[in-house]
């Protein structure tokens, strides 16, 4: 259910971690598939025009997954493919975390815990100037322990704020651990909707799942809409799926070869 924009993230990502010697490749590869569907199905943009005032917005806050995002963008034309090569140079305006200076990025986050924030934000001023745009962000299951989601999703239930989509990559793993050890989110979907939000459910990495959801928002009159994505951390490369040390390692030549012949012989 992968689609071939997916596993061009997936290349670029993992390419451009092992050039950097970075980290966060588990995190990358576990949104692949959402960022794939937004940016080939679901988001209005133009690359030609990055400050088109009706573009919708798109927010990256888990930051530190930045190179799926800086790959759409490639694959979108916003920039240059070859550009990608310089992620995480000096001077690269490709830095580690997400950056406001790369043409098609809204808001530059690696704090965790005010990408929703800043959505809602967004969300609330296009209610009050009746704009058609919508505004999407992406979170981890992680940063939901911030005190400061919370209150924003209580501030977007409260304003009727039905152009906003927030979507949590729920993989289950946080830095060195399980999310339930760290911090035990359960029920989840069921607090979320407490919280007033209109609240789906999907496999994370089925392409014309997400597609579809995604499409169709609002799902309710009045409401934000929440994607509960059920992710695989590092998905599409075997031996990094659900293991804990790809939120920090750096893939070696042997495995970068390793991980993309596995991408390629999967699609």
């Amino acid at each position: 259910m992968t689609s071939l924009f997916a596993t061009r993230i997936r290349e670029h990502s993992l390419k451009m971690v092992h050039a950097a010697r970075a980290s966060h490749i588990g995190s990358a590869l576990s949104i692949a598939d959402i960022v794939a569907a937004l940016y080939s199905s679901v988001l209005k943009i133009h690359p030609t025009d990055c400050g088109w005032e009706g573009r919708d917005r798109f927010i990256l806050s888990k930051g530190h997954a930045c190179v799926a995002v800086y790959s759409a963008l490639a694959i979108h034309g916003f920039i240059d493919e070859s550009e990608l090569e310089s992620f995480g140079h000096d001077w690269s305006r490709l830095m580690n975390h997400i950056s406001h200076r790369v043409p098609g990025v809204e808001f530059s986050t690696g704090s965790l815990g005010h990408g929703l924030s800043f959505g809602v934000g967004k969300a609330f001023a296009a209610k009050k100037k009746g704009a058609q745009w919508k505004t999407y962000v992406l979170l981890s299951d992680g940063e939901m322990g911030e005190g400061s989601n919370w209150e924003a999703l209580l501030f977007a239930s409260h304003h009727s704020l039905d152009n906003l989509v927030a979507i949590i990559d729920y993989n289950k793993l946080q830095s060195f651990t399980l999310v339930q050890q760290t911090l035990n989110l359960e029920p989840l979907s069921e607090k979320l909707t407490s919280f007033g939000w209109e609240v789906r459910e999907a496999d994370g990495h089925n392409n014309e799942e997400l597609t579809k959801l995604l499409s169709s928002t609002p799902w309710a009159k009045d409401k934000p809409s929440l994607l509960l994505a059920h992710t695989i951390k590092g998905k599409g490369v075997s031996f990094m799926e659900n293991n804990v040390e790809w939120h920090y390692k750096t893939p070696t030549a042997e495995q970068l070869a390793a991980a993309l012949a596995e991408i390629k012989h999967n699609l």
